[in-house]
């Protein structure tokens, strides 16, 4: 029978995931990382359809066990209606800071047929860095393709993954882990 008490190996330090896909349009411009891309389609949603900045926001709230992007900014209000995505980053990254988080690292992988991403890495970096006001070099990004499979692919979508490391430093923690291992 497995043991009722556990003891977390270190709950000061907390892993997030998210994950994001929206179909592409058929006009530009595309936002991804915040940064505008050349291109002839753009990513169809309610705010900005930013799928970096939405797997970051997912990820973060994750890390933070505070819900998720559609409890903080829910689709069925109009005011995130054509809403700027890195705003939103901004104001999920306050609510985090406010119960005593800061920022590890951020690892995103973009998959996107098309357009090539490469020329725009550094730029979304720095982009995405400053709503979170923490040096570039914590934030990695990966750009794939699926090999023309799945919508993907095939064009027609471009989705992200993203992994952050949280740690918490506060007195409520310290407390937590003092009563936690005594």
């Amino acid at each position: 029978m497995p043991s009722t008490s556990y003891k977390a190996a270190n709950p000061n330090v907390r892993i997030g995931q998210g994950y994001d896909l929206h179909k592409l349009g058929d006009k530009g411009p595309l936002i991804l990382g915040g940064t505008e891309i050349p291109f002839s389609k753009n990513l169809l949603g309610h705010s900005d359809a930013d799928v970096v900045i939405h797997a970051i926001i997912d990820s973060l709230l994750g890390a933070a066990n505070l819900g998720d992007i559609g409890k903080l900014f829910p689709d069925t209000d109009e005011k995130y209606h054509k809403a700027s995505s890195i705003n939103l980053l901004f104001q999920a990254w306050s609510k985090i800071q406010n119960e005593g988080y800061s920022l590890g690292n951020i690892d995103l992988t973009i998959i996107c047929q098309k357009p090539k991403l490469a020329p725009y890495i550094n730029q979304m970096k720095s982009t995405i860095s400053k709503p979170l006001s923490c040096p570039e070099d914590l934030i990695s990004i990966k750009a794939k393709t699926n090999e023309k499979q799945d919508s993907t692919g095939l064009g027609k979508a471009i989705s992200c993954f993203s992994v952050c490391l949280l740690f918490r430093e506060t007195n409520k923690q310290a407390n937590y882990i003092a009563e936690y291992y005594d």
